[in-house]
Formats: structure tokens, C-alpha cells, sequence
């Protein structure tokens, strides 16, 4: 009750009015924090997005030479090349360090969790701690995290990971390998990605291009010194590649759904911000009008 009135209503407007005010500064808050992170996301953006471009010739290139000598080469006994006695698939899953990035995370775990694959099946070579959060919770084997490098990858980083799930194929701890991650098509698109690096499939891999090709060459593929030592030799390049590939476009997907996160949490705070300063100015011009209703209503009592 209003101590100098009498009564209810000033006193409930006013602390309406310091209820809206309170949370549009709490909004208008959030919101310097969303721009913040945009305009840094973009800048790592440019720079993550000029990486990728310049390295993905160099990616695709290696994988298409690598199927193309396996498709001409023909039948080869090589452990890279046939599955191994373990049903195990061990899944290098690159995810990021950090949320606020859209469905950006989630939709690379749904290549795992909501695939073919069965949970006892698989061994997780987890990068990134959001992914490593994801199925840990779920209850996912997670074989080796390498979640430190997630932020800036280099090829080193790349070869490690690649040295250690050869080795586990090699050793037939796992039966197949697989690389999940986030392909950057533009700032807008990123494709959530599924690729099976082991054992190398040249029918799957070839397609009808890589098939035509290999029929219209009519030269042998040859080997110097032999197949076996070849492949040892190229098949890790390969892999490695092709991991260094899948971080590099990943951190630059990354950073793009980022950067589309905190423009549409901008964009959504002002549109709140409107929507609360014009319930604000409602507010207030209640309270002023009430003000001058009972100022108005006393001096008439008092005229009478």
C-alpha cells in the first residue's frame, strides 16, 4: 500500500517498472557479451577459412592419388587394405573445446549415436571436450583424448593421432577407422562428415570417376621397391592427411557456427530489448497518468 495515497497500486507499477528495468540491463548485458564474441569468432573466422582453402587441394589431391594408384594397382594383400578380426570401429570424432556454437557440436556426435554403429562396438579417439563430455555421458568407450589441440592443430598433431589408430589396426585391437568431423563448404555451411580411413575401400572411394579412370589407363601400377613397402609408406600419409584435413575445416566450421550463434543471440537480445523498453514507457506512462488521476480527484474533493 502506497504510504502516501492509501494505496495498492503505485507501489505495484513502480516495482513492475524496476522488475523490467533490471532485466533489460541484465539483456543489454548478455548482449555486449554476444557482440563480443561474435566480432572475435569472425576474426578467427578469416584466418581459419584462408588455412582451409589453401590446404584443401592439397587433401583432396592426396586422396584421390591414393585411390587411384590402389584402383590401378589391383588385388593387393596389405593389412591397410582388408578389415581386421576385431569388430571394434574406432571413431576419431573431432568436436570443439567450448559451446556456444549452434548445433555445431551435437551434429557431429549424431553421426555416432544416432548412426549404424553399436555403442559396445565402438572405441571413441575423441578431439575435443565437448564431444568427450557427449559420450562419456552416454556411456561410450573413449580410447585416447587428444582435446589440447583442438584449438590450433598442427600437421604433428595429426601425424600422432594417425600413429596411434594405425597402430591399434596394425595390432587388431580395432577392426575399422573412421573420421567424423564438420567439412566447410562457406561461411554458412558446414557438413557434418563421416569417412572411413581403414581399411581403404577403392570401389567405395573410386566412385564412377575414379573407376573410369582406372579402366582407361592401360599402364600397370608399379611399386618401387614393393607394394608392401610402398604402402607402408603411403598409406600412413594418407591417413594423416586426411585427419590434418577434417581439424583444419573443422576449426574453421567451428568458428562460422560460432559466429552465426552470437549474430542470431545479438539479434534476438535487441528485439527483447525493444519489446521491454516499449513495456517500460507503458509502464511509466500508467504510473504518470494514475498520478495525475488522484492528484486531479483531490483537488476536486477539496473544491467541493
Amino acid at each position: 500500500m502506497c504510504p502516501v495515497c492509501g494505496k495498492e497500486g503505485q507501489v505495484t507499477v513502480m516495482a513492475s517498472m524496476r522488475d523490467i528495468k533490471r532485466r533489460r540491463g541484465s539483456i543489454q548485458s548478455t548482449q555486449q557479451i554476444t557482440k563480443a564474441m561474435k566480432l572475435v569468432s569472425t576474426v578467427k573466422l578469416q584466418k581459419a577459412k584462408q588455412r582451409a582453402e589453401q590446404s584443401k587441394e592439397y587433401f583432396n589431391c592426396m586422396y584421390e592419388t591414393v585411390v587411384s594408384m590402389l584402383a590401378k594397382a589391383g588385388n593387393i594383400n596389405h593389412p591397410y587394405l582388408k578389415a581386421g578380426d576385431s569388430s571394434k570401429k574406432g571413431i576419431i570424432v573431432i568436436t570443439s573445446n567450448r559451446g556456444l556454437a549452434g548445433g555445431y557440436n551435437s551434429n557431429v556426435t549424431k553421426l555416432i549415436t544416432q548412426g549404424d554403429f553399436k555403442k559396445e562396438d565402438v572405441e571413441v579417439y575423441v578431439i575435443g571436450k565437448k564431444g568427450r563430455e557427449t559420450f562419456q555421458r552416454r556411456g561410450y568407450s573413449i580410447r585416447e583424448d587428444y582435446s589440447d589441440i583442438v584449438e590450433e592443430p598442427l600437421y604433428s598433431d595429426a601425424m600422432e593421432v594417425s600413429r596411434k589408430v594405425l597402430d591399434d589396426f596394425v595390432n587388431g585391437e580395432i577392426g575399422e577407422i573412421y573420421l567424423a568431423y564438420t567439412g566447410f563448404k562457406n561461411t554458412v555451411v558446414h557438413v557434418p562428415t563421416l569417412l572411413k580411413l581403414l581399411p581403404v575401400e577403392v570401389a567405395d572411394k573410386t566412385g564412377k570417376s575414379g573407376v573410369e579412370d582406372a579402366q582407361k589407363s592401360v599402364a600397370p601400377m608399379n611399386f618401387e621397391p614393393e607394394d608392401d613397402a610402398a604402402l607402408d609408406l603411403i598409406i600412413p600419409k594418407y591417413v594423416t592427411s586426411l585427419i590434418f584435413g577434417g581439424l583444419v575445416e573443422s576449426v574453421a566450421s567451428e568458428n562460422g557456427a560460432r559466429m552465426q550463434a552470437m549474430d542470431s543471440a545479438t539479434s534476438n537480445a535487441e528485439e527483447m530489448i525493444d519489446h521491454l523498453t516499449l513495456m517500460y514507457n507503458r509502464a511509466r506512462q500508467g504510473s504518470i497518468t494514475q498520478e495525475l488521476t488522484e492528484i486531479i480527484a483531490g483537488a476536486n474533493a477539496i473544491s467541493m
